[in-house]
């Protein structure tokens, strides 16, 4: 009986945490759309330097450990709804910029485990399981994980090599971000337009 409930406070936790980090995410997109329409910037006009802006904004976010920004998800939104800009090659940006920014997590975890990662952290034995039984796999699954980039930490402090982690996290974080950009531009064409 205890561990139900504590099994649903855990998953009643993660959706509170997958809905105040959307709204925070959109509520950014709004923010730039207002500023890209009360300084009437042309957001067409925009779009060559949109990608630089994504590339950069994701690699921050991904380089940063145990912070949950979400604020690179409003950035590629707004470069593919705003600035017209095509959804692949946001993809592609951004998951390239991604992956690199893991690399932060994987020397944090390479170099310091004992302070990075601690055994008891919530999921920590499930992680290091799937990334030991099936290998590029395991990282791949991990990696696939809308709400933790902890593939990078797990990585490094398993002291697995590097272009071994950077291989299959890649590709996860295409997938990720595709579907994060595509579903949620189908959000965005849903919600009513802001008004301003």
């Amino acid at each position: 009986m205890v561990m139900e409930r504590l099994k649903q406070n855990r998953w009643l936790k993660m959706a509170l945490y997958i809905v105040i980090l959307s709204g925070v995410s959109y509520g950014f997109y709004f923010l730039l759309q207002y500023l890209t329409t009360y300084f009437d910037i042309p957001a067409e006009g925009f779009a060559p330097i949109a990608y630089l802006i994504v590339f950069g904004v994701t690699l921050v976010a991904n380089a940063a450990i145990f912070v949950p920004v979400v604020f690179h998800i409003s950035i590629m939104l707004w470069a593919i709804e705003q600035c017209n800009c095509n959804l692949i090659l946001v993809v592609l940006v951004a998951s390239v910029a991604g992956t690199l920014g893991e690399i932060t997590g994987y020397y944090a975890g390479y170099l310091g485990k004992r302070i990075v990662l601690a055994e008891s952290t919530p999921g920590y034995d499930r992680f290091v399981g799937w990334m030991q039984r099936y290998g590029p796999w395991g990282i791949f699954l991990v990696s696939l994980q809308p709400l933790t980039d902890i593939a990078g930490l797990l990585a490094g402090a398993s002291k697995l090599p590097l272009w071994k982690f950077l291989l299959p996290c890649w590709p996860a974080k295409f997938i990720k971000y595709f579907v994060i950009c595509y579903f949620g531009g189908e959000i965005l064409n849903l919600l009513p337009p802001f008004p301003f």
